[in-house]
């Protein structure tokens, strides 16, 4: 009895061994530390994060591809050179400085300087032309009234104007002339007018030169021309001012008188003869206005 219950007492004693297989299984879970090894990809994220920003800090890269966004202040610069050539798209409109013209200080210039410098009047202007013989006081004179002028243009010639036109005739004839009798249209090249006697007022100066002055001026329509002046030829224009009958007044005084010779009281009374008839019929009023 007593052996066996020293045999029963044996299996009871072997708890100690079945500790021993719990401690390898606490073993086992033990393993965590295994668990945080495997955790360590976990702990890459800080690479990942490096990567990650490495890719953000691309982002300057991007902004070198924004570079041509950059460009526009010179496209602007671009524009801007473009909306500069307006200023010399207005230069070639000239009908602004028309009137500008017609307010000039100068009372008349040469017909072609003012053509060269741009102040020639457009709206409406006198031109005198003379076409003095080389031999003798033989002269004619042309007034030329224009008005509302299209265009205007250097031709071979002289200078054209694309508008219609007033033409005043005023022949001298020189007191030694040889044909006197002959009708001034029907005379030789250089010498004749398009008009008749019957045409032409006449005044005899003290000296018996023969000053005819046409009663009313001939018409030009579409276009006329200026010639160019040769010798001591000239073509003036004149501007529309206050006084410009009183200066076309004195012009004349001073042109018969000084250059062709006619005394100053006869030179005086063909100009204001002259004077009446472009006031009377070459006026800038209704069809000229």
């Amino acid at each position: 009895m007593g052996d066996t219950k020293k045999a029963a007492d044996k299996p009871a004693a072997k708890k100690p061994a079945a500790k021993d297989t719990a401690k390898p299984a606490a073993k086992t879970t033990a393993k965590k530390p295994a668990a945080k090894t495997a955790a360590k990809p976990a702990a890459k994220k800080p690479a990942a994060k490096a990567a990650s920003t490495k890719t953000a800090a691309k982002k300057p890269a991007a902004k070198t591809a924004a570079k041509p966004a950059a460009k526009k202040p010179a496209a602007k610069a671009a524009s801007t050179k473009t909306a500069a050539k307006k200023p010399a798209a207005k230069t070639t409109a000239a009908k602004p400085n028309k009137q500008k013209f017609e307010k000039s200080d100068a009372k008349y210039r040469n017909l072609f300087d003012a053509y060269a410098i741009g102040k020639l009047p457009f709206l409406h202007g006198y031109i005198i032309s003379s076409f003095f013989s080389e031999t003798s006081a033989y002269s004619i004179y042309e007034i030329v009234s224009y008005a509302g002028v299209k265009e205007i243009y250097l031709a071979e010639d002289g200078l054209q104007f694309v508008t219609g036109g007033k033409k005043l005739y005023v022949l001298l004839e020189n007191d030694t002339y040889h044909h006197k009798p002959v009708e001034p249209y029907c005379r030789a090249e250089g010498e004749k007018i398009p008009k008749r006697f019957n045409e032409l007022e006449t005044i005899i100066a003290k000296n018996q030169s023969r000053i005819m002055i046409a009663k009313e001026p001939n018409e030009s329509y579409g276009s006329f021309t200026i010639l160019k002046p040769k010798g001591q030829n000239f073509a003036i224009v004149f501007y529309n001012l206050p006084d410009m009958y009183k200066t076309i007044s004195d012009f004349f005084v001073n042109t018969l008188n000084r250059q062709r010779k006619v005394p100053e009281s006869d030179a005086k009374k063909a100009a204001a003869q002259i004077v009446g008839i472009i006031e009377k019929y070459m006026s800038f009023e209704g069809e000229f206005s």
